[in-house]
Order: structure tokens, then C-alpha cells, then sequence
């Protein structure tokens, strides 16, 4: 018996050194990063700001239009400093899928999804440098089933001249 014992775990150390199982994926592995072009800018003048969600195979996000009144539209809330002014938000076109746990096509955003926007920094704006927040609210997927719902905050930094 012994000998069976000890031929067992002999056989299954190496499996367990080896075998790597990949963790399942959530709403963590989707990536948030936000930028302004230019991140110097003349008073007067308008910036364009960026917001790339970067979501890895095997995901998908549900677009700001989801076809289901049950799915989580994607919300991004824009907060300037005081007197800049953010424009309104232009989402990126939704990819439509079928999935196993919708009986309709779905409308989400798969691969790198890019929300852009306007500020506009006025021609009597008073400081010298200006934090841009965003926050992003979005329900991610699989082909299965859909996480709950979560909200990502993101910073992007404007020097005014």
C-alpha cells in the first residue's frame, strides 16, 4: 500500500508544478487609462481628453446603449476644475454579439473602447494647471454571465500657459 501511496504523490508532484491554471477573468482585468492632447495648453484654447478601456479577450463591456433594459449602459462622468468646461461624451460604436446567456444580440464594446471629449479652457481661466476626472461605470462580461457593475476613476492632468 505503501508503495501505491508513494507512486502516486511521485506521479502528481509534477503535475502540480506544471500545471498553471489560468484565474478566472472579472471586471478587474479591464484596464482604465485617460489622457488630454495637448497636456499644455493656452487659455482660450480646447483640449481633446481620451479615455481608453483596454478589455483583454474573453470580455466584453456592455456599450452606453445595451439592448437589454437589464444590462449596465457604460457611464462616463466628466469633472473639471473650476471654470474649464467638459463637452458632452462620443462613445465608441458597439460591436453586436451573441452570447449564451441572452436570447438577443447584445451591443458592448470588446478590445480597446476609446471615450473622447472636449474641454474647453476659457480665455480668463485663473490657475496654471488642472486636474480632469473622470468616472467610468461599466458592466463587464463573459460569454457567460455578467459581473456586477463598477465604477473606475481616472486623472488626467492639463498645465495651462
Amino acid at each position: 500500500m505503501t508503495k501505491v501511496l508513494s507512486l502516486f504523490i511521485i506521479l502528481l508532484i509534477p503535475v502540480t508544478f506544471y500545471s498553471n491554471p489560468k484565474p478566472p477573468q472579472s471586471a478587474a482585468d479591464i484596464r482604465v487609462d485617460g489622457s488630454v492632447t495637448p497636456d499644455q495648453v493656452k487659455k482660450g484654447r480646447i483640449v481633446r481628453a481620451t479615455v481608453v478601456m483596454d478589455i483583454p479577450s474573453g470580455l466584453h463591456v456592455q456599450s452606453n446603449k445595451p439592448l437589454d433594459k437589464f444590462l449596465v449602459p457604460t457611464k462616463l462622468d466628466v469633472e473639471t476644475p473650476s471654470g474649464m468646461q467638459a463637452g458632452p461624451v462620443s462613445y465608441p460604436r458597439a460591436v453586436m454579439r451573441n452570447l449564451k446567456f441572452s436570447k438577443g444580440a447584445v451591443a458592448v464594446y470588446e478590445g480597446k473602447a476609446m471615450l473622447r471629449f472636449n474641454v474647453t479652457v476659457p480665455a480668463n481661466y485663473s490657475g496654471g494647471s488642472g486636474e480632469i476626472k473622470g468616472k467610468l461605470r461599466f458592466q463587464a462580461c463573459n460569454d457567460e454571465s455578467c459581473f456586477p457593475p463598477v465604477t473606475r476613476e481616472v486623472k488626467m492632468l492639463l498645465t495651462v500657459e
